[in-house]
């Protein structure tokens, strides 16, 4: 049966979403918090600073009106920036069906709580079962899926018939989705792997070469598998897309925010700058803060983090990040928790 979505969020993923939903023939509404934005959006049918060339579908409603937006929905999509959720959910809460599954594509920590999207949704709507709730990630660069370049994601809930109701929903001939059980690790994963992007980024451009890269992704993995299966998730998620498929995109694509936003930072510049030049919200910068405080609650080593933590608010070079890195102990190569 066709879906009719509500996307909260007007930004990159939010309009690719709607593509594919659009495609697999649903009716989709995209709602978005600032009037303005949403008029230019009507206007002209294209996210011109995040997704250039790119149109919104024709039969898409574009909307700011929170009492309108549910109107006919049967699925709910979250697409708001992790720090931005919380006051956006408060706000709708009061004209949000009742029982309505809800997706999120959202790939962050929240600061205050260190909860996850899910988890500050489930907080606010009151669902302690969570069963109405899932999560949708995986290695997806949003301006490829945009312009119809094969991809792959993961969709995981605890309820799987709504898992594989997800996955019927947005599949498409291009947009291949797999499903999975466990939340935790799938949205846990991407989270944290924008940290180790933004290291990522860092060495790009200092230009450390691919060697370096290459360890840096795969000790990042290490590090983000650590967490997760701390936190309760399954090991061998991190070993899938939501894992180390995702973290190899983010680490290498010139299209990631967070490579992007470690880049210029290994260039010199400073990060009020860089956040400053960016069109969209980078993840990573917040989440690591989150990740730092886990780490420290759950006694888990993450070296990578919490280097790139002190590059970001504590003022120290890139270059000595790395050398410290490099020079670390030496010690017998781990893979597993």
């Amino acid at each position: 049966m066709p879906e009719h979505v509500t996307i909260l969020g007007d930004g990159a993923m939010a309009t690719v979403c709607a593509i594919l939903l659009t495609h697999g023939g649903h009716s989709v509404t995209i709602w978005g918090a600032l009037e303005e934005s949403i008029q230019k959006l009507i206007q002209n049918r294209e996210q011109t600073r995040l997704l250039p060339g790119v149109k919104i579908p024709s039969q898409v409603r574009l909307t700011a009106d929170e009492a309108s937006c549910f109107n006919d929905c049967t699925l709910v999509l979250s697409a708001v920036p992790t720090q931005y959720m919380r006051s956006v959910w408060q706000r709708l809460l009061p004209y949000l069906p009742a029982d309505v599954p809800i997706l999120s594509v959202t790939k962050g920590i929240e600061n205050e709580t260190l909860l996850r999207p899910t988890e500050i949704i489930e907080q606010i709507i009151g669902d302690p079962a969570g069963d109405r709730l899932a999560v949708l990630s995986g290695p997806n660069i949003a301006g490829e899926i945009a312009r119809f370049l094969p991809a792959t994601a993961v969709v995981a809930a605890r309820q799987s018939t709504l898992a594989q109701r997800i996955q019927q929903a947005l599949s498409t001939k291009w947009f291949r989705i797999y499903t999975n059980e466990d939340a935790i690790g799938v949205e846990l994963a991407g989270a944290v792997k924008n940290v180790i992007a933004i290291a990522a980024g860092m060495l790009d451009g200092m230009g450390a070469g691919n060697n370096a890269k290459a360890a840096l992704v795969t000790r990042g993995l290490v590090e983000i598998t650590r967490l997760g299966v701390a936190m309760g998730a399954k090991e061998s998620t991190f070993h899938g897309l939501a894992g180390i498929g995702d973290l190899i995109t983010t680490c290498i694509s010139p299209e990631g925010r967070n490579r992007s936003i470690g880049e210029r930072l290994g260039k010199g510049q400073k990060l009020s700058d860089a956040l400053g030049s960016m069109a969209s919200v980078a993840e990573g910068v917040a989440t690591t803060q989150s990740v730092m405080q886990l780490a420290a609650k759950h006694h888990v080593e993450m070296p990578i983090t919490r280097a790139v933590h002190s590059v970001l608010f504590e003022g120290r070079d890139p270059l000595d990040m790395l050398s410290d890195l490099m020079s670390r102990d030496p010690k017998p190569e781990k893979i597993h928790r």
